[in-house]
């Protein structure tokens, strides 16, 4: 077994794995406990101590994933994006780069690299995208419609709400969250009592309608992303039995058809 080979056995082991995950959940616990003043008076010394070590497991760890894979490390888009997270930690947070300090935080992220349930799940977002684009520009067209149509009915007469179309869409958007929904439909209903055909009708196909087929996108995306592979690695062995047992009878068959003719 080469070098190359030992290295890359090491970092695939369960132990060296759960301690990644080990050092990013302590590093992310560290980093938020650096907001707190009284914990940096008290032990402020050792958090850093202990961010420069975890930096330095960061560092030590995707180096030997490089050697260990070298061209193929370039083929995961997850070895990138580890890659992005830990060279952003190493530049230096003072000057100009200060800002960078904040995303120190960004290291948590890691803990989506390092468990493969994180990945399926993002992978299955990143799945569901197109579905989602779809939903999204229905909202995004409900919300508009909507929009102008309470300017033109409601902009006179409650103008802080609907005056302009800038704002109809922040309100109707917040009435889409769900976000004080009822003080706004009295506030209109006091002068156009019908106005709660209008209120309920959104209500109804924006929040219950959209957002749940939204919802419904995500998840048959990682239904589909969690049942999928395995079905497939299970078509592919059986293929392989298959395929193995009938080179198994060829081979014994073709002796038995070649005797005829040599007899012959």
């Amino acid at each position: 077994m080469s070098r190359q080979e030992r290295v890359r056995a090491v970092l695939e082991s369960r132990l060296v794995q759960r301690a990644v995950i080990l050092v990013i959940v302590v590093n992310a616990i560290t980093i938020g406990c650096e907001t707190s003043a009284y914990l940096m008076q008290r032990a402020g010394g050792l958090l850093h101590a202990i961010d420069r070590v975890a930096l330095a497991i960061f560092t030590v760890e995707l180096a030997a994933r490089l050697y260990a894979y070298r061209k193929a490390f370039f083929k995961d888009p997850w070895n990138w994006f580890d890659a992005i997270i830990v060279a952003v930690a190493l530049i230096p947070a003072s000057g100009p780069t200060s800002v960078l300090r904040a995303l120190r935080i960004l290291r948590a992220l890691r803990l989506v690299s390092a468990v493969p349930s994180m990945r399926r799940v993002v992978g299955a977002l990143l799945a569901a995208v197109p579905g989602m684009a779809s939903i999204i520009g229905l909202l995004v067209l409900m919300i508009y419609i909507a929009a102008v149509i309470a300017t033109k009915l409601f902009g006179d007469i409650v103008p802080e709400r609907f005056d302009e179309l800038p704002r109809s869409l922040f309100t109707l958007f917040q009435i889409m969250t769900g976000d004080d929904w009822g003080n706004v439909a009295q506030e209109v209903m006091e002068h156009k009592p019908w106005a709660w055909i209008f209120f309920i009708v959104y209500i109804l196909m924006s929040t219950f309608v959209a957002l749940n087929l939204f919802i419904a996108v995500v998840v048959n995306a990682m239904n589909e992303e969690s049942d999928t592979p395995p079905e497939l690695e299970a078509v592919k062995q059986e293929l392989a039995a298959v395929n193995a047992k009938l080179d198994q009878l060829l081979m014994r068959e073709r002796p038995e058809e070649l005797r005829p003719t040599a007899d012959r």
